[in-house]
């Protein structure tokens, strides 16, 4: 059997650093792969990465479909008054999209990521069994980032290889000073890495070259309460920026565009036990029915037992207990223990 390629996504972070390191121990062929986006802050110095990790890395300029892809739907979303997740799309679209299929030009038979996470029945594992492959948890789940990689399809998922899965950011640091690895990044990666000294409303008003439209604010009742400056600027479920006084603090209910008006209500009503979810993923092969999930509506949220009433790729998400701040725009990520049975767009 000819040893597979391996392509090694390649950041200058630590996490990226360690997986080139451990791929490179445990595969005869790697090359590395490093991607710009047109935001970067500071140049990842490459020599330093090749001589650390003993093979080549080339470079990719994705500026132009980050820009297309990633930065044009998040303002898009957020101006339909709706709350993006750009990871979650940059992964799709981007990291296993364009880098992979770029890494496969380039003669790989599957691209490597330090993401914290876990990918069963990859194409290259010789105990592959199935024609499928999935997505679970990593063992850390202080730096689980399978909610990040949840919209990503089979196909996806079988190319994917993901060294840290096993690992803690305690054991990868040990790893890289064992190693003498050193980063040529420094910090954790941003959530949003294109938005850095700015907020997110004031991104979109200079990227867009938009004027903000003021207009009202109501509570539940119809009342008006104060005024907004302008509906991009904010989300469900979201206290800050509000300012209307009142017995207590205010969160924004609903986005409504065709009266401009921000809706907001007090924390109690928040809640809601269905929603609605479409462009769904979904990864779960079996015959067998699972008829309860967990289901996690942002990657801060814990996750809540709930049911899933899937028409193709549309459903709704009926919660055993009401649910704050189900924001449309995010990812549903629905998981049966470990494994990510797909995910969805919240309606």
């Amino acid at each position: 059997m000819t040893p597979p390629v391996v392509a090694v996504a390649l950041s200058g972070g630590v996490d990226s650093l360690v997986a080139g390191f451990l791929i490179k121990r445990d595969y005869k062929k790697v090359f590395g792969i490093h991607f710009t986006t047109g935001f970067e802050k500071d140049l990842t110095n490459l020599k330093s990465l090749e001589q650390q990790l003993g093979f080549p890395v080339h470079t990719l300029d994705l500026s132009q479909i980050f820009e297309q892809e990633v930065v044009q739907y998040f303002m898009d979303t957020y101006l339909d008054g709706k709350t993006p997740n750009p990871c979650v799309v940059c992964n799709k679209k981007i990291k296993f999209g364009a880098l992979l299929k770029k890494a496969q030009e380039l003669g790989a038979d599957a691209l490597a990521t330090g993401h914290y996470a876990t990918i069963v029945n990859p194409l290259i594992s010789p105990e592959r069994k199935i024609s499928k492959s999935w997505l679970e948890k990593g063992a850390d789940p202080l730096k689980d980032q399978s909610y990040f990689l949840s919209m990503l399809s089979s196909d996806q998922l079988e190319r994917i290889i993901l060294p840290l899965a096993g690992y803690s950011k305690p054991q990868v640091k040990a790893v890289a000073k064992k190693n003498n690895l050193i980063a040529t990044t420094s910090g954790e990666s941003q959530d949003i890495c294109f938005i850095q000294n700015t907020s997110f409303s004031q991104f979109i008003i200079e990227k867009k070259g938009i004027l903000p439209k003021p207009g009202n604010i109501k509570d539940l009742n119809g009342k008006i309460v104060g005024a907004h400056m302008g509906l991009h600027a904010f989300t469900i479920g979201q206290r800050r920026g509000i300012n209307c006084p009142a017995s207590e603090p205010y969160y924004v209910r609903h986005i409504d565009l065709s009266t401009n008006t921000l809706v907001v209500c007090f924390k109690k009503d928040l809640a809601a036990t269905k929603m609605q979810v479409k462009n769904i993923i979904w990864n779960y092969f079996e015959n067998k029915e699972i008829l309860t999930m967990t289901t996690k509506i942002r990657y801060s949220h814990k996750g809540a037992t709930s049911q899933l009433i899937r028409n193709g790729a549309s459903g709704q998400v009926i919660f055993d207990t009401p649910q704050l701040a189900i924001t449309p725009g995010q990812t549903a990520v629905f998981y049966h223990d470990n494994r990510v049975m797909g995910a969805g767009i919240i309606q």
